[in-house]
């Protein structure tokens, strides 16, 4: 039995992952040393395609005390997550999804770094890591840090913060969140939706008052298989994911009102105006015929919650680019977004 609290619990949602997973667990396992202060915790998605709840089973005979295996009906992604964040017993969590994973040798820096802060008992609420894009058609990585937005090595707050560009924001890769404030942003995560990571990387933000980077490429993303929620044509089909997720993070701040930190402020609204230019761009992309008048409620439900997130998001350079009238106007938003595409290489 596993008696010490554990530094940190990696959370790896599961659905129809026997093909991958393994490479996932091993490489946290591996990367760790298999430290006994180091916790995974699987959850089995409502799997039945494959052989992922019978896996996740054998792991945690194998690990008692490093391994839980959780299983649930299924909920789509971010149940699964806050499920895993639930059952963690570890100070910090970090998610990490199951055809992803970590570098051993940043790994490695991140447990030492945490295992300081509780030592020192010094509560810091997030954890900020880079990442690396695996992109599989053309065998290229592709990193993102944040060398020049965040003071490095030390304990910060968003009152230090840079300009972030586009291609750099903290996407959920990047996050590891101290449990106990991830818990307190009680997190509503619509079931059988993607893209929710949105929501896990925004709503919890204004709750983190003590930030600290660490400059390591910890989290490996593999990005370029046909049936990721990320491939266009996938997420094309699924604009309605977006324009729930929208809805979830319009609605849990009125920004300029709530958020006091000017930076943070600032950041959020930039963050949320390209939630919202997505929404735009993909559903000028997608078949569906209405597309276009469930746009048009989403942002009319935007200026009737907050009409100056409203302006900023439909009125500023990216929203404008993004929402030009007619065919005409269609056609060079989805040309922009192709270059931006090409440029930024995030799908």
């Amino acid at each position: 039995m596993a008696s010490a609290k554990k530094t940190i619990s990696f959370g790896i949602p599961c659905y129809n992952s026997a093909e991958y997973m393994d490479k996932c667990i091993l490489s946290i396992l591996e990367g760790s040393d298999y430290a006994d202060d180091v916790q995974i915790v699987i959850v089995d998605d409502g799997s039945v395609k494959d052989s992922t709840p019978a896996k996740a089973d054998e792991w945690q005979e194998r690990y008692p005390d490093l391994i839980k295996a959780v299983h649930q009906d299924n909920g789509g992604h971010g149940v699964a997550v806050m499920k895993a964040v639930e059952h963690a017993d570890g100070v910090y969590f970090k998610n990490i999804d199951s055809d992803d994973w970590a570098d051993a040798d940043a790994l490695k820096a991140l447990l030492g770094q945490l295992r300081r802060f509780i030592d020192m008992d010094e509560k810091v609420d997030l954890v900020i890591t880079n990442y690396v894009y695996e992109h599989v058609e053309d065998n290229t990585c592709n990193a993102v840090d944040y060398r020049r937005v965040l003071p490095v090595g030390k304990v910060f707050t968003w009152g230090q913060i840079g300009h972030f560009k586009m291609s750099q924001y903290l996407l959920m890769h990047a996050l590891t969140y101290r449990t106990e404030t991830l818990r307190a942003a009680n997190l509503q995560m619509p079931a059988h939706t993607f893209y929710v990571d949105n929501i896990y990387a925004y709503v919890p933000f204004p709750l983190c008052h003590s930030l600290y980077y660490l400059d390591v490429d910890l989290y490996r993303y593999y990005i370029g298989r046909e049936d990721q929620s990320v491939n266009e044509k996938v997420l094309t089909s699924r604009v309605d994911h977006y324009w729930r997720v929208a809805r979830v993070m319009m609605k849990a701040y009125h920004v300029y009102d709530d958020i006091d930190c000017a930076q943070l402020r600032s950041y959020m609204m930039n963050y949320f105006t390209i939630i919202m230019a997505i929404c735009s761009v993909f559903s000028k992309l997608s078949d569906r015929p209405d597309a276009m008048d469930e746009l048009k409620a989403l942002w009319d439900e935007l200026k009737a919650y907050d009409s100056r997130m409203y302006r900023r998001a439909k009125h500023g350079v990216v929203g404008i680019a993004t929402n030009l009238p007619g065919k005409v106007g269609e056609k060079i938003t989805i040309g922009g977004y192709r270059v931006a595409q090409k440029v930024v290489k995030f799908n």
